[in-house]
């Protein structure tokens, strides 16, 4: 664990520079909050016009403490804040938590980064600015300007936005979703979500991490920090129209948008991206309270044909579909319900089952090491008390002698249902109000098992690749003052990296084609070569199926003429004659250099899909084989590719083979490859292979 930020997220002592006697001051509220929540270590107020606030002795600068200070509270105007800044610096304070606003956000980026460089000189870490403070319940901390500190848990809670932290706060005592610690960021000028993600996963008082991001600057870094955490982390993301798409030369460029691309990196990191706030409380209640489902077996017990009804579907739809009980499952549980329940999943014990069906029956399924998983509903009924109920089923999963499976409740009534499910969150079970709700829970942990088990991967790394051949041939088109590579240029870049090109050539004139065309074998594809035409079938210069030399001839004529009328000062290089590969499945792969996380990869079926349904996915690069699949079952045309209709299945493996290869291509010359397309790519039946037909490659600028 950094012992600096330890220092500012758990300080010995701390002072508050700009405390004030006033008390609708953001300096005197810190001050109070802190005594108020009953901080037991030293608090120094720094202000020079008062000898002693609420109590404590005020010291005219942070110099003149005679004692070590952990951590500065800021609150002075922002001007002031790089003076006060070295000051601490020189008393060898660890760091500061500066709620002073005025800086980034309203666009002075120059007074941040001073205060920021001032920081680093002294060693010291910074949160914020432009924050509403940092509240720890295992510290007894509130030191911020909100009155209190959250519902006690265990969850940890960073935002970017203070005005939603200060809600949320409040809403965890309604929701009863507990947090240890809650900390505003701001504009995160130093410390950001990467760190806290490290440092929180060292924490002993965090099981769970939350995020509110509205933005990440060094997506690496955070991806990293993710995949190295062993807690579970959740995110909501703030802010997700896309991008840059405007501008974007290729068909990866429009398609990509930031949604899509945090998405894929909080999927590849091992983070659960909540809808909203509700489900990020909802979320945060299981994955702070339950350990990961391990298995698909869901299994429902209620008393209620209705709310199991209901809680069948949210299992359909949110990816655990239920099975059957086992049969020696179902036969024990008939012994705890009237002769008219049902065994099979979800089990309805019915309403005649009362407390002692609830007891025996959640006690005897827990322990099964079929179930992997359990949701337990109750409907509240004239017959049964719900606080009862509650702690049935808390004694039934304690007594059952299994540990390590997660279980989730919905309570469906009245007051005494509140009552008894607040029992159930303080005993450690997430409960909701909704069927839906509690499977959606266990559809979290079981999402988070699966993250888990592939969000740690070292890096892929093929080897098969000639990076030096690829770079030789862009340093080429750079010296020619040019930022696009020609196709059979992309295409000798794509050959470096291992992906399966057609095999293609540049003809000079109509006789060099025919050459060439002789040499690869009938039938030919011919297609411009211009730095001036990227978009070869717009200008109706591409001419297939080419049998013979005559055709060769005919096609090299009407190319040329098409292009010059298309573009008549085109740069024409000459035109490439290539295989005619046989037609099969047609896919696009393409990449963008996202803002955030960097090189990008993109996935979908070709033609209709993606120019009229946008079915597309993406993924950060770079991806192993494995994720490459994956990645395949993520577009909803995917049935395609596993033979619908009578079709056979596509050559799926070879196709993840050349996703993860494209995926190292674009990581590896990142700083090189602004976007590129592969389009169409031909995926043939099983066994058979792929084939790369046309290529684009879009260059950084330099």
């Amino acid at each position: 664990m950094d012992p600096i930020i330890n220092a500012v997220l758990k300080p010995k002592s701390i002072a508050v520079i700009g405390a004030s006697t006033n008390p609708d001051k953001i300096g005197y509220k810190v001050v109070l909050n802190l005594k108020n929540c009953g901080y037991e270590n030293p608090v120094y107020p720094i202000n020079p016009d008062a000898e002693e606030i609420l109590g404590y002795k005020c010291y005219a600068s942070i110099k003149d403490v005679p004692y070590v200070v952990d951590l500065a509270v800021v609150t002075v105007p922002a001007k002031v804040v790089p003076t006060v800044t070295r000051e601490a610096g020189e008393k060898g304070v660890k760091g500061l938590s500066i709620i002073t606003s005025g800086f980034s956000e309203v666009g002075d980026h120059a007074l941040e980064e001073e205060v920021v460089s001032i920081a680093r000189e002294y060693g010291m870490r910074v949160i914020g600015p432009n924050i509403i403070g940092t509240l720890s319940n295992s510290d007894k901390m509130n030191a911020s300007f909100y009155n209190y500190l959250p519902y006690d848990g265990t969850a940890a809670l960073v935002s970017q936005s203070g005005a939603l932290l200060i809600a949320m706060a409040a809403a965890t005592y309604t929701r009863r979703v507990g947090f240890d610690k809650m900390i505003s960021v701001g504009n995160m000028a130093d410390l950001d979500f990467a760190d806290l993600i490290t440092y929180l996963n060292e924490d002993e008082n965090t099981s769970c991490i939350t995020l509110y991001i509205e933005g990440i600057a060094d997506g690496a870094k955070f991806m990293e920090a993710a995949r190295n955490c062993t807690k579970p982390i959740i995110a909501l993301k703030a802010g997700t129209s896309a991008h840059g798409a405007a501008a974007a030369a290729s068909h990866t460029g429009s398609l990509a948008g930031s949604a899509k691309v945090y998405e894929a990196a909080f999927e590849q990191s091992g983070v659960a991206q909540a809808e909203d706030l509700n489900d990020m409380f909802d979320t945060t209640l299981a994955l702070s309270l339950q350990p990961p489902m391990k298995g698909d077996n869901l299994l429902i017990v209620t008393n209620g044909g209705g709310v199991g009804v209901l809680a069948t579907d949210a299992a359909e739809k949110y990816g655990l579909p239920l099975k059957f009980a086992p049969e020696d499952v179902q036969t024990e549980l008939r012994k705890h319900m009237p002769s008219f329940g049902s065994a099979k999943n979800p089990v309805d014990i019915t309403g005649g089952a009362g407390l002692k069906g609830y007891y025996e029956g959640v006690k005897y399924a827990y322990a099964h090491p079929w179930v992997d998983g359990m949701v337990v509903l109750y409907c509240e009924t004239s017959v049964t008390n719900p606080q009862e109920i509650a702690e049935a089923i808390y004694n039934a999963q304690k007594e059952s002698g299994v540990s390590g499976k997660p279980i989730a409740v919905s309570f469906i009534g009245g007051e005494r249902c509140e009552e008894a499910t607040e029992w159930l969150i303080e005993h450690g079970i997430p409960t909701y109000d909704a069927p839906d709700l509690a499977v959606k829970a266990l559809a979290s942990l079981r999402k988070q098992d699966e993250m888990l088990k592939t969000s740690h991967n070292a890096p892929y790394k093929p080897s098969d690749v000639d990076s030096a051949k690829a770079r030789e041939i862009i340093a080429g088109a750079r010296a020619k003052g040019r930022d696009a590579l020609t196709e059979v240029e992309a295409k000798h870049v794509f050959k470096a990296y291992g992906l399966p090109i057609t095999p293609t050539d540049l003809a000079h004139n109509v006789e060099e084609a025919i050459e060439m065309a002789e040499k690869i074998g009938y039938p030919v594809v011919m297609k411009i070569v211009s730095p001036d035409i990227l978009h070869k079938s717009d200008a109706g210069a591409v001419k297939v199926n080419i049998k013979n030399e005559q055709g060769v001839r005919d096609a090299w004529k009407t190319i040329m003429e098409n292009s010059l009328a298309y573009k008549a000062d085109a740069e024409i290089d000459g035109l490439a004659v290539q295989e005619m590969a046989p037609w099969a499945t047609e896919v696009i792969v393409g990449s963008v250099n996202d803002a955030t996380f960097g090189p990008t990869l993109m996935f979908g079926l070709g033609g209709i899909f993606v120019e009229v349904m946008k079915d597309v996915t993406f993924k950060v690069a770079p991806i192993d084989e494995a994720t490459a699949l994956d990645m395949q079952s993520e577009i909803k045309s995917v049935k395609i590719l596993q033979g619908a209709r009578g079709e056979s299945p596509r050559d799926q493996k070879a196709l993840a083979n050349v996703l993860a290869h494209y995926s190292y291509m674009i990581y590896d010359l990142r700083d090189e490859i602004a976007e590129s397309d592969a389009n169409p790519v031909i995926v043939y039946e099983e066994g058979q292979g792929v084939a790369v037909v046309d290529a684009r490659i879009i260059l950084t600028k330099k």
